[in-house]
């Protein structure tokens, strides 16, 4: 038989008003005593109805996710991450992908709307913020992650994306490259933006331009775009030394671009890519990339929405988080 609120209560041994108060957030119950509830919960397979808490106005403990494309390796750990976190506080994930498109995005937002999802994480691209209108009139929690978004009523979560960008000019520098390019996604990306910002003030530090015409942007499909965008650099008339790739896909493609023109990494070309997803370590060569805290950030954008529904909100609009550079086998010194 399917397990009811006297079942948790009698397993937990507590009162059925403190199974309620542990399910919908309130009540002076300590954590570690919400936590047992939970867990309780969990082993009996118990689950209250979504659909009544949402037509009593109750929460659902359903928050919604929209990323690019799941299947891209960063954003399929973002959620991994986001949806660990929010298993843990008792909250399911409902996980759209949105290949950057208003549309796509505008439907999306609609349908976890009618799902009375309790709050919203958004990791995708969006040039028209007034789809966030509904969601702000109704008083739904917005966090965005992995990107900032230019909106008062969302809180962000990403990477020092200026940083990072410093971080790989200088690895490049001191490994003694002048001859730089840079491979970027779709430049309305402000992630991208930033990266090649930093990238080109520390070549700027050190006396060196980054022009324009060495900067190649693409579109979303990420590794076709890294190895078209790499193949046109490398057959040119004094061909870049380095690349810089802003995500790990622009660079594993970059990686096959190199392979198939017959050049070697990093003894003719070096290369630089940006996330450290799980496939970084697993190219061949394993790749030098700067690393973004993807746990951490998953984390924290589900804490943040959770705190905002407790009224618990974070006065603090921006959460940025630290790069590191973790150097592998794709970057070496420039050849003489």
């Amino acid at each position: 038989m399917k397990a009811t609120i006297y079942d948790v209560a009698r397993e937990a041994g507590v009162s059925i008003a403190a199974v309620s108060q542990v399910i919908n957030g309130k009540g002076k119950i300590s954590e570690e005593r919400r936590n047992e509830i939970f867990l309780v919960m969990e082993r009996l397979n118990y689950r209250p109805s979504v659909i009544a808490a949402a037509l009593t106005g109750k929460k659902t403990y359903t928050l919604g996710l929209l990323v690019p494309d799941i299947s891209n390796p960063f954003f399929a750990e973002i959620a991994h991450a986001v949806e660990d976190q929010g298993h843990k506080l008792g909250y399911s994930i409902v996980i759209c992908s949105t290949h950057n498109e208003d549309e796509r995005i505008e439907r999306y937002l609609t349908l976890l709307q009618q799902k009375s999802v309790d709050g919203m994480i958004i990791g995708t691209g969006m040039d028209n913020l007034e789809l966030l209108s509904p969601l702000v009139d109704k008083s739904i929690p917005i966090v965005s992650i992995a990107r900032e978004m230019a909106s008062p009523y969302v809180q962000t979560v990403h990477v020092g994306d200026f940083e990072g960008g410093k971080l790989a000019a200088q690895h490049l520098l001191e490994l003694g490259h002048t001859r730089i390019a840079v491979l970027a996604e779709h430049l309305k990306v402000s992630s991208s933006r930033e990266r090649i910002r930093g990238f080109r003030e520390a070549l700027a530090g050190a006396g060196l331009e980054l022009p324009e015409a060495s900067v190649k942007s693409g579109g979303y499909d990420l590794l076709r775009d890294g190895k078209r965008q790499t193949m046109e650099l490398l057959q040119q008339e004094g061909r870049p030394s380095a690349l810089f790739c802003c995500n790990d896909l622009l660079a594993i493609g970059a990686l096959q671009a190199a392979k198939a023109l017959g050049l070697r990494v990093p003894e003719d070309v070096s290369i630089v890519g940006f996330d450290d997803t799980i496939l970084a370590s697993v190219t061949d060569p394993p790749l030098t990339t700067i690393a973004q805290p993807i746990e951490a950030m998953g984390k924290l954008a589900v804490d943040l929405v959770i705190a905002q529904l407790a009224n618990k909100a974070d006065a603090k609009p921006e959460q940025v988080l630290k790069p590191e550079l973790v150097v592998r086998k794709s970057t070496g010194a420039v050849s003489k």
